[in-house]
């Protein structure tokens, strides 16, 4: 048997003690592994300029060697980018050159099997003439839209030139301007920007209403049914709008009450116009008499002065006193004018509020005499033909929408 160690004998069997556990072991990805020992070894007690300068020459170094790899890296990169293009270049002018290959062996092909079917020369000769024609007329369209293009440029070259030079006037004016003018002209663009943006999606939005309105349209062309049903809506809507106007004109139908006080409204504003007639006559009698007034204190006043003439003494009082009258005249003249046009338009407008009332009185007498006239026979023969054209058209907008879907 094999002797003890120092720490005991072993267990029989040889199996270790029950202390040391396994599942204490680490395990890495590759398996297990044994515990490593904290390595310590001597650190440095002050950290000086030294110290930091020589972290600092480390961290250098470090930073020098990833550079010098970055630097590697893009050399690299650069001359792969030339082999590319290189290549990419080599590409090209085979690709071009297997096209021009291609259109040889279709051309060969054609031959051969022109030589195995036996047609006739004349035939390809024939054949020859009219791709010939096609090709010159073809090299013609193609010349004249390259002249056309170049053309096009040109003009689209001066326009832009034009834009330019209309752009430095337009900075320059924009320098020229003070601050507040040019806060405003800069608010005004970005509102025009936007305002253009929206048009441009509003435009979009419109072109493709438009499309879907002429599928639609073309859909009902196609389809019988279709068309009965825009039919049947379109007189359901016309009965909807008679419907509403009716109860709308039966709304505004006045009561016999209201139309009693309407009526007996509408005499007082022709008594009331009467009045004024009346007084507006008597005001130019009146005037007419106090022109007549006027014309013979001139006469007096004329008298008056060629009398004043001769003597100054004791009339002067009269003549201060026709004075008086005569200014009271005419500051009576002057506003007499106002006051008439203002009676005349005061006049005027009375007579057209009673013009309109009686047109309001007309239509409604006739509107009752309508009403009137429609017996319950034909209003509930009105009904239900709306209830059945009602109904069509619930039913024809319901195989409308389940023909869509």
């Amino acid at each position: 048997a094999r002797p003890g160690s120092r720490g005991g004998s072993l267990t029989p069997g040889g199996v270790l003690s029950s202390q040391i556990k396994v599942a204490d072991r680490p395990v890495t990805q590759q398996g297990l592994s044994g515990i490593k020992t904290a390595m310590k070894g001597p650190q440095r007690q002050i950290m000086d300029k030294t110290y930091y300068l020589g972290v600092l020459r480390s961290k250098t170094n470090e930073l020098t060697t990833e550079i010098n790899k970055l630097q590697e890296e893009v050399e690299m990169y650069k001359q792969e980018k030339s082999v590319y293009l290189s290549y990419e270049k080599r590409a090209e002018a085979l690709a071009g050159e297997i096209k021009d290959l291609q259109g040889q062996l279709a051309d060969f092909n054609m031959v051969v099997d022109i030589l195995n079917t036996s047609t006739d020369m004349a035939e390809v000769i024939r054949d020859y003439n009219m791709l010939k024609v096609q090709n010159d007329r073809d090299a013609q369209s193609i010349d004249k839209i390259f002249t056309d293009r170049q053309t096009t440029e040109k003009l689209n070259q001066a326009i832009e030139e034009n834009i330019e030079r209309e752009k430095v006037l337009a900075d320059d004016i924009l320098k020229d301007m003070s601050q507040e003018n040019q806060a405003k002209y800069m608010e005004m663009k970005a509102a025009n920007e936007k305002l253009s943006q929206e048009l441009v999606v509003q435009q979009q939005e419109l072109d493709a209403l438009n499309v879907k309105e002429d599928s639609l349209r073309a859909e009902i062309a196609h389809s019988g049914m279709k068309q009965r049903a825009v039919q049947l809506y379109e007189e359901v809507h016309e009965l909807k709008e008679r419907r509403d106007r009716m109860i709308a004109e039966d709304k505004n139908m006045e009561s016999p009450q209201e139309e009693r006080e309407r009526l007996l409204k509408q005499a007082r504003i022709e008594n009331v116009v009467k009045d004024d007639s009346q007084k507006i006559a008597s005001m130019e009698r009146q005037l007419a008499e106090v022109k007549e007034k006027t014309d013979y204190f001139k006469k007096v006043i004329q008298r008056l002065d060629m009398d004043l003439e001769n003597n100054r003494g004791e009339e002067n009082w009269k003549y201060k006193e026709l004075k008086k009258k005569e200014e009271s005249m005419d500051s009576f003249l002057e506003t007499f004018e106002d006051v008439k046009n203002k009676e005349l338009e005061r006049k005027a407008e009375i007579e057209a509020n009673i013009v309109a009332l009686l047109e309001q009185s007309s239509r409604n007498l006739n509107h009752m005499k309508q009403i009137s006239s429609v017996t319950n026979q034909e209003l509930k023969i009105m009904q239900e033909d709306l209830t059945f054209k009602s109904s069509e058209m619930q039913k024809s907008q319901s195989t409308a929408k389940n023909l869509i879907t």
